[in-house]
């Protein structure tokens, strides 16, 4: 079966991910905080970056690759973290991770993952990326640490936008707790996903892993969005960056930025890369869309730039790289389209991506991303109304 034909695009791989994956679990995935209007923002103001086609360049073949924090990547992509991704799909994280080293591009582990690193180690390749949830305890951060880097974790990215637990309307309203317990009314859900509950069987109910070490008993029961890592986590402040800029000695990323001048702090203190992120809409529902904050952000720092929230397809990416980001990543959709498809489902994704940013680099007469021409805002343009005499054969 050609995959293409028939999931030519991300829309077709979320309807098939939403078909086999338990609703509650797909709430977890999908959703948004509050009303979702931060989420709905990214999307919509992506869909206001225009890009002005150009024609007469010839027959080419556009280069995709581009260089990150000193490593030559042949797509300009990666694979974000997300919490619990072995419960949106039974093994997610080994899945990633083999994919990750399979295309060439960063795969990055969540603190809350339902693999720790030391089970991804056979699987990474040469970009893999540890993300930390900032824990309170100073020897837990360090046993993180040392943890991370000897399963050859090399990049650490700090997330801060998540002082505390959002609210998550509908993920709450799905009945999921963590660690998740199968009520009856959950329990009705995953009979009807033979897929899904094969291979939760197969692996084992899952939970966040890592943190077996730092917890105990307690921690049953707790809502979604105030999951156990909450129990060890701190919000953290400048001091908190400092000392883990200290203490890890590869390159270093902070997640969730949207001000300029907290970038320009973090370029002083000593941080790699700046990801500007809304965490796609999932913490904060009055936050600016990702895109409109890039320019600004970019505009502040001489660092590399990683750019997220929204991003639906090649041109997304495309918009994004336009407007300043060095790199872009991805999130739920390595996650639809597991759900999908399965384990085929990431180099598909990875696949249909490719070959988006190809279509449209040859509309735009890119040969490489840096050929790229300055976008253009098109929410201000009125629509031409036609009249009769348009139509008219003369």
């Amino acid at each position: 079966m050609d995959l293409h034909n028939s999931y030519p695009g991300l829309s077709d791989l979320r309807k098939g991910a939403k078909k086999r994956i338990p609703p509650f679990v797909w709430e977890y995935l999908d959703s948004g905080t509050g009303d979702e209007r931060a989420k709905s923002r990214n999307r919509t103001r992506l869909d206001q970056i225009g890009l002005l086609p150009s024609v007469l360049h010839g027959e080419f073949e556009p280069d995709l690759s581009t260089t990150f924090l000193g490593q030559k990547l042949p797509l300009p992509f990666g694979i974000s973290p997300i919490g619990m991704s072995g419960l949106i799909w039974p093994n997610a994280e080994k899945l990633l991770a083999q994919a990750g080293a399979s295309l060439g591009i960063p795969y990055t582990l969540s603190t809350v993952a339902t693999q720790a690193p030391e089970d991804l180690a056979p699987h990474l390749g040469e970009n893999s990326w540890f993300q930390m949830y900032p824990p309170r305890d100073e020897e837990i951060r360090t046993d993180m640490l040392e943890r991370a880097k000897a399963a050859g974790f090399k990049t650490l990215v700090l997330t801060v936008d998540v002082p505390v637990a959002s609210r998550r309307e509908r993920q709450t309203r799905s009945g999921l707790t963590n660690p998740p317990r199968l009520t009856p009314r959950l329990l009705a859900q995953v009979m009807q996903k033979p897929a899904w509950a094969f291979g939760t069987l197969q692996h084992g109910m899952p939970h966040m892993k890592m943190l077996d070490k730092y917890t105990g008993p307690a921690t049953e029961g707790l809502s979604t969005t105030a999951h156990v890592g909450y129990l060890l986590r701190t919000s953290p402040d400048w001091s908190y960056v400092k000392w883990l800029r200290d203490a890890w000695d590869g390159p270093f990323i902070v997640k969730g930025i949207m001000r300029p001048k907290d970038a320009k702090e973090l370029e002083k203190i000593g941080v790699d890369a700046i990801w500007v992120s809304n965490h796609a809409g999932r913490q904060f529902d009055a936050s600016p869309a990702t895109i409109d904050m890039l320019p600004a952000v970019k505009a502040a720092t001489t660092l590399p730039i990683i750019f997220d929230s929204g991003v639906e397809g090649g041109l997304d990416i495309l918009r994004a790289l336009a407007l300043g980001a060095d790199f872009v990543m991805l999130g739920r959709a390595w996650h639809y389209a597991l759900g999908a498809l399965g384990a085929k489902g990431p180099a598909h994704l990875a696949d249909m991506l490719a070959k988006d940013l190809s279509a449209n680099m040859g509309q735009l007469g890119a040969k490489t991303l840096s050929d790229l021409p300055k976008p253009f805002e098109q929410r201000d343009y009125t629509p031409l109304t036609p009249k009769p005499e348009d139509f008219v054969l003369r």
